[in-house]
């Protein structure tokens, strides 16, 4: 048996085997071995409910039902978790029990529950959702357990159902940073709250999310998220695009994080404006889903600590006064239909801390008003039911 051996030398991996006492040496780029980390965010797995219990023909005895499979949400667990524990990704629930001359009722098989994380959407294998788990306790149904045998099927049972499903995770977040690698979101987060994401001068410091809890003087919490940085061409899931973007679905609120110097992911790439760089992001959600553009945001203009900031932060709010008519500057599949309109616009600098709590208490005042506004919704719709049950009463 030969021996391995990895070594990095000069930032390329060198796999060294020995082999009938000959050295083989073979040098690989670091794309081969790149690995996001230890999180996942979709786990495909295996559930069967249990078949049925057999019926008694000469009592009419009926057996058990089989056992179903649910998927229960519950803190403190992962997909990672449930991988490494589960590593055959095979749930499957137990046997009802035969129907016998003791008990002519079949006892129900035991059900499976596999504990999942919060925020989770369950789809089977062709894409169509079976439900979604938002919150502590939710339960959902993923494989029905067979009947048990009975007069109706001749006494004998039936198999349970099996399929694949594939869990999906979409964090639950007050609100969502999205912006382009390197502009500060993850400095910026570890200022607003105490979370302590990766931060590094190179692009894709951030290859999982974190959140943040955002904390206030009246004990209000708000949570942030911190995601992986977009590139143009994120809604054909280039870069880290989709598992970037289908976090950003369940935010109540977008904060978009922008370089005020502007952005350019490569040497070989164009150096893009704050300007172009807020049209971009905004293109890129409303490919993926124009839906996401509904949601409440804010705009904060990072990075204030640099030469010509304010100057250029000057420029920037002149553009946004009237996006449309600087549209012509931009390639035609650059402009998004319409326009973000943000709601507050903060000049900050995560560096200095400058402008930090005034982003916290925009972050804050925007969810209250959104808060406000659904409550208040939420009261003119039930005013409006209770109005036709009376008008219907009444004109019955």
């Amino acid at each position: 048996m030969g021996q391995l051996q990895d070594n990095y030398v000069s930032g390329r991996v060198v796999m060294v085997q020995c082999v009938s006492g000959r050295v083989v040496m073979v040098r690989c780029g670091f794309p081969v071995l790149r690995k996001y980390g230890s999180f996942i965010d979709n786990l495909r797995i295996y559930v069967r409910g249990g078949s049925g219990g057999m019926g008694l023909l000469r009592l009419g005895g009926e057996g058990g039902k089989g056992g179903d499979v649910w998927v229960v949400a519950q803190d403190g667990v992962s997909l990672k978790k449930l991988k490494d524990k589960y590593p055959s990704k095979r749930f499957v629930a137990g046997v009802g029990a035969n129907s016998s001359i003791r008990s002519l009722k079949g006892a129900k098989g035991n059900d499976c529950e596999i504990h999942a994380p919060i925020g989770i959407s369950i789809t089977n294998d062709d894409g169509q959702v079976i439900g979604e788990l938002n919150k502590k306790g939710d339960r959902i149904i993923v494989a029905h357990g067979g009947r048990g045998g009975s007069f109706v099927t001749n006494f004998l049972p039936s198999k349970g159902q099996s399929r694949i499903i594939r869990m999906d995770l979409k964090l639950v977040a007050d609100s969502g940073l999205v912006g382009f690698p390197n502009a500060g979101k993850s400095s910026l987060l570890s200022q607003l709250s105490h979370a302590k994401p990766k931060i590094a001068d190179y692009p894709f410091t951030t290859m999982r999310p974190e959140i943040g809890k955002l904390m206030y003087s009246d004990y209000k919490q708000v949570s942030v998220a911190d995601l992986p940085g977009l590139i143009e061409g994120a809604h054909l899931n280039k870069g880290m695009g989709h598992k970037f973007l289908k976090h950003v679905e369940r935010t109540k609120q977008l904060l978009f994080v922008v370089d005020v110097t502007g952005f350019q992911l490569s040497y070989k790439a164009p150096l893009r404006t704050a300007f172009e760089a807020i049209q971009l992001l905004t293109k890129e959600l409303e490919l993926y889903k124009v839906e996401l553009l509904s949601k409440p945001a804010l705009l904060a203009v990072n990075k204030m600590d640099l030469e010509n900031a304010e100057e250029k932060f000057k420029d920037l709010m002149q553009q946004l006064q009237k996006p449309e008519a600087f549209y012509h500057l931009l390639p035609e599949e650059m402009r998004p239909l319409r326009p973000v309109q943000f709601q507050h616009i903060i000049p900050v600098s995560a560096l200095t801390k400058h402008g930090i709590e005034e982003l916290k208490n925009c972050i804050r005042k925007s969810l209250d008003d959104q808060a406000d506004l659904e409550n208040e919704q939420y009261r003119l719709e039930k005013l409006q039911s209770l109005h036709s049950s009376t008008f219907t009463c009444t004109y019955n």
